[in-house]
Formats: structure tokens, sequence, C-alpha cells
């Protein structure tokens, strides 16, 4: 029997936070949008923390601000035990001159909830998706992505056509190697992750909505309040200690813990998540990385399959959606004939290297932690370029706003 193959303008791989970007802005211009992910939604996702740009930028241009405001915790900026001094430091992003007070503020968000969110905003604004999906393969025709072929949760095999393809199944994907080209790893930026979920946690001042991020002698802990009562809990290890989230992992928690003073007092009275979907201790690799591609005719990367970054600063969600807009401004400029596809593609991933590439590089000297607070608020100004005072200039990129210039260009 021959196998109907449906047709759409755009097909993509993966629905969260940057398949969803991309969808909506696409299916806002009136093209034929399908979206498939493997899971079912709301599915747990971590990377609970956003950034200014993610929610005043982005999630405007999606229309979801209201959504976001009637659910999720306000952060205001971040608190750091980080560098040679003994006491933690705060910033806010009141300091950048990119924000006015209506804006100087981001959430705190479950992630499960704030993906379904942008899913289900993509649907409204008719994008067609489809939910327990799993992307199987690329569909070519000569040098050129043509299409996908998936399974539907009967199991049944199915193939779309579609003039372009978009990548944002995520870094576990083997989809995004159809682009050809390699993962290149930083070697600076990597390590893994251990992390769990604490109720009754307090929330340290002056910041109390904030992610607290706590150096110590095996790497880094996030400390992340989350709506509901949830506090984030994770210790992030540099690769030579990796080996100690090995065997028990409550075992091993417990061990990482108690090898920082200010996270295990902060959470002495606190009682961890065992039941649901927030009951697992969960590993995860937390490496570096950006793809040596960013498309090929037919076919574009954006979110985890395209790049990743160290979570010191809650690049993630931002970097996914931020390269979503570039990808869904490049596909709407060329789907409208007004740019031929190398001159779109080629600025959307200059752009979205540039992103990556200054949180790279600031990152890399951030982890040197031999000096003290001024001494990174030094090096945001050198790696952005950036006219403002050195704290502005950090609250600027820790905002997600250093390069702001490219997402503010229309769609």
């Amino acid at each position: 029997m021959t196998m109907l193959v449906e047709e759409f303008d755009v097909v993509i791989a993966g629905g969260g936070p940057a398949g969803s970007t991309v969808a909506t802005l696409v299916a806002m211009q009136g093209h034929r949008v399908l979206m498939l992910d493997r899971e079912v939604f709301p599915r747990f996702q971590v990377g609970e923390s956003l950034l200014p740009a993610t929610i005043h930028r982005v999630c405007r241009m999606l229309g979801v601000t209201d959504e976001l405001a009637a659910e999720f915790r306000v952060k205001s900026g971040g608190t750091f035990r980080w560098g040679s001094g003994p006491q933690p430091w705060n910033f806010s992003f009141a300091d950048s001159p990119r924000l006015t007070a209506a804006t100087s503020f981001a959430y705190q968000a479950e992630r499960r909830r704030f993906d379904e969110i942008l899913l289900r905003n993509a649907q409204r604004k008719g994008v067609e998706v489809r939910e327990g999906c799993p992307v199987t393969g690329v569909i070519e025709g000569g040098d050129r992505v043509i299409g996908l072929r998936y399974t539907d949760p009967g199991g049944g095999e199915h193939e779309v056509a579609a003039s372009w393809v978009v990548d944002a199944s995520g870094t576990g994907s083997p989809l995004y190697s159809s682009v050809g080209g390699t993962r290149d790893y930083s070697e600076a930026l990597r390590g893994v992750a251990l992390f769990g979920y604490f109720g009754r946690c307090p929330q340290p001042a002056p910041y109390s909505g904030n992610t607290l991020i706590v150096a110590f002698d095996s790497g880094w802990f996030w400390y992340t309040p989350v709506t509901g009562g949830l506090t984030s809990v994770g210790a992030v290890l540099r690769p030579e200690s990796a080996e100690k989230v090995e065997g028990d992992r409550e075992e091993a928690f417990a061990a990482l813990i108690a090898e920082c003073p200010l996270i295990a007092g902060l959470l002495s009275g606190a009682s961890r998540v065992t039941a649901g979907g927030f009951g697992k201790l969960r590993v995860a690799a937390n490496d570096a990385y950006a793809h040596t591609a960013f498309w090929r005719p037919g076919m574009v990367l954006v979110g985890d399959s395209a790049c990743f970054l160290d979570q010191v600063l809650a690049t993630g969600v931002h970097l996914a959606t931020h390269g979503a807009v570039l990808a869904a401004r490049s596909i709407n400029d060329v789907l409208a004939g007004e740019l031929d596809e190398r001159t779109a593609l080629t600025g959307f991933e200059a752009g979205y290297r540039r992103e990556y590439e200054a949180f790279h590089e600031f990152l890399v000297s951030f982890h040197q932690t031999d000096v003290n607070e001024e001494a990174f608020f030094r090096s945001a100004k050198k790696v952005t370029g950036s006219e403002y005072a050195e704290v502005e200039a950090f609250a600027t990129l820790a905002a997600g706003l250093a390069c702001d210039d490219i997402v503010e260009r229309r769609l």
C-alpha cells in the first residue's frame, strides 16, 4: 500500500520552547506548520530559571506574557556565592540600561507548565501539533531535506513533506546529524549534574525569588525557588569529580550537599520530594557545545540540537528561543520571497553563533573562581564590547540583552 504523504510549509521536530517559538512565529504569517513531539505534554523538563529577554521579547511576540504573569514567581536578578569573597553577592536586572522598571525581571517557571503554555499557544495560533509522535528520520531529495518520517502513538509510520524542516528535538536526539558536521564540545565547560526537588526551603534575602548559585570544591550548586512550594536543587560537578554521582544517587546527593555548608544549611529543615514527577533524583550532562553547522538546504537546527551552554547563568531557554526567533524570521523571509535561502540562513547562523559565543567566552572567564565579582563585571564589559559601566554590562549580559539588536529586528 502506498504511504500517504502530507504536505506542509514547515515541519518541526520537538515541541519544547525552541520548537513552539518557531512554529508560532511562522504560523502567524499564514504558513502551514506541523509540530511533532515524542512526548505527551505536560512532561518533565529541568531549567526553571528564565531571563528577561525571553519574557519581554520572545514571549511578548508569542502573545503569552499574561499567562506567564498569572502563574510564575518573579525573579529580579541573581545571587552568587562565587569567586574569592566569602560572602554571597547579588546583581539586579534593573542595573541594565536596556531594561525599564516594567521589564527588569523574569520568572522562575515550572518547566513542564511553561513548555505546555508555549505549545498550546502554538495550537491556538494555527499550528498542527501531534504529541506522542517520535521523529525517526529525514527525507532527502538530492542535497536538500524535503520532509520527515515519524511514528504515531499506535505505531503507524508516516511521511511528511515540507519546504522546511526544523530540528528542535533536543540534545539527546540523533536528528541533528542529518545537517552534517559535528558537535564541537567546549573542554572548558564540561560537567555532569545531579539534581532533585525539595519542599519547605527558606529563601535567602535580599532577593528571595532569585536563583542562588554556590561554588564548592567539586563544582557548583543551584538553588532555584519554583512555583508551588518547590525548590530545584542541583549539583554540577567538574569532570574530575564526575565519579561522585555514580552508585546510589541518594547517598551521592547527600554527600555532595554535605560538601557545601551554605546549601546544607538551607536544606537542613527541608524535605526532598520523593513521589510524582519531581520525585526522582536525575543525572544529566552539563557539557557546552555548538554544532559546526546550524543548517543545510531545507533544514535548520535550533535549541539544544544546535548548541548548549553551562547553566550557571540560566541561558538554556534563552539561547533556544533566541535561535528560534532568528530561524522563524529567516524562514518567513524565504517563504515570502524576500530573501534567498543562503542569504537568510547565513544571517540566521551568524546571529545565533554570536549569542552563543558571547556567553561562552564570558562563562569561561566566570569559572575562574579565584577572583572577585568586580573581575566578572569587567569581563562582561570586555566580552560584549559594551559602552555601559561594568556592573551595567554584566546585568545586560545576564538578562540576555547583550546582542538584543538581532532579536528586535522584524520577523
